[in-house]
């Protein structure tokens, strides 16, 4: 198939696009980047001493032990969360399906740009990276954008911009891909992303 001027690969930009395998893609991303540091302190942990806190009998209370059990304010928490890895394996050739169905949807909505340059000058401007988004009609979009090289000009240039992110080839994911409503590639990165979806 065509984009633009561009010639594409039919079994990257052009597969049946299945809901439930690009959820299950970014289920497993977004898993992934949970830090999991939550902790709670069990009665065990919290600072109160282990003393019988009134007599068993005789005072009309209810019967106690310690101060530090969880029907206590400030006592120990019962079941609560503890730090842990959220982290799953995903087969790859799920992930690898996943990516080329994410840029598949792309393609068929013609939410795909590609350009033969992105020169923003010498200096990181961001002026100049709104100008670019401009003339390319993609100014009031969230927009992906895919270069083929680092480039701190570029990346300091639309750092600023909220609805703007900025991927080598080799990051681009299923999750960034369908939080954008535009993509905008070079077209040096196309051999890049075959060699990425079927490596």
């Amino acid at each position: 198939m065509k984009i633009g001027d561009v010639e594409v690969r039919d079994d990257v930009f052009n597969v049946k696009v299945k809901k439930h395998v690009l959820w299950e893609v970014v289920k497993w991303q977004l898993a992934k980047r949970r830090q999991g540091t939550h902790s709670t302190k069990t009665r065990g942990e919290v600072a109160y001493s282990g003393r019988k806190i009134l007599p068993q009998k005789g005072t009309g209370n209810a019967r106690h032990g310690e101060r530090g059990v969880n029907i206590f304010v400030g006592g120990g928490v019962a079941h609560g969360p503890k730090p842990r890895d959220y982290e799953y394996p995903l087969p790859k050739k799920v992930r690898k399906l996943g990516l080329k169905m994410a840029l598949s949807d792309k393609a068929q909505n013609d939410a795909i740009i590609f350009v033969d340059n992105i020169d923003l000058g010498e200096q990181p401007k961001t002026k100049k990276a709104v100008e670019f988004l401009k003339n390319l009609g993609v100014d009031k979009e969230k927009v992906l954008i895919v270069i083929p090289e680092k480039n701190e000009v570029l990346y300091k240039s639309f750092r600023n911009l909220q609805n703007v992110r900025v991927l080598l080839p080799e990051g681009l994911n299923v999750y960034d891909v369908l939080w954008a409503n535009k993509l905008v590639i070079h077209k040096e990165c196309l051999d890049r992303i075959y060699k990425k979806v079927e490596a």
